[in-house]
């Protein structure tokens, strides 16, 4: 019964201590997926620039309906030092490959396969955002929308 009941628990204790590490203050987690193209993509290598990492998924509705927002603000803002890094859950790779050709996504894409990224920044639901500054920390969080634009324009008049 006690094994059974730790066994419940770590995962808890886990996903507490990640929510705990992406609050906003906090310095967002590292970490580095494989590209679209079959490059390594480093969340560090995006270090002097404000990005935004986005989890979502071709699957996802509110997700395909929130992209063509990202859309606008990486084209009126990238030229100010404002990147995109989108992460997928999908499972699917063909889904996830049409996905981004037919909503123009022209960023950094990467696929979380075996959900480890996804853990680490205690993803619960998708779309779920995190704006990180020029230094990597966590400024905001799930910003959608005008929301999204009216913050990068305060951040990059």
């Amino acid at each position: 019964y006690v094994q059974d009941l730790k066994k419940a628990i770590e995962p808890m204790k886990a996903h507490q201590l990640a929510l705990e590490a992406v609050k906003e203050g906090k310095t967002a987690p590292a970490f580095s997926l494989v590209s679209t193209e079959g490059n390594e993509v480093s969340l560090e290598s995006y270090k002097g620039k404000y990005v935004l990492v986005d989890f979502w998924a071709s699957w996802c509705q509110p997700c395909r309906q929130e992209n063509p927002n990202v859309v606008n603000a990486y084209k009126a803002y990238n030229s100010k030092g404002f990147e995109v890094l989108s992460v997928s859950v999908d499972r699917d790779e063909q889904a996830w490959l049409n996905a981004i050709k037919e909503d123009g996504l022209t960023w950094a894409q990467v696929r979380d396969t075996e959900n480890k990224v996804a853990e680490m920044y205690a993803i619960q639901q998708i779309p779920t955002t995190f704006l990180l500054d020029r230094e990597g920390v966590i400024i905001a969080t799930n910003l959608r929308g005008e929301a999204l634009e009216a913050k990068l324009k305060e951040l990059m008049p």
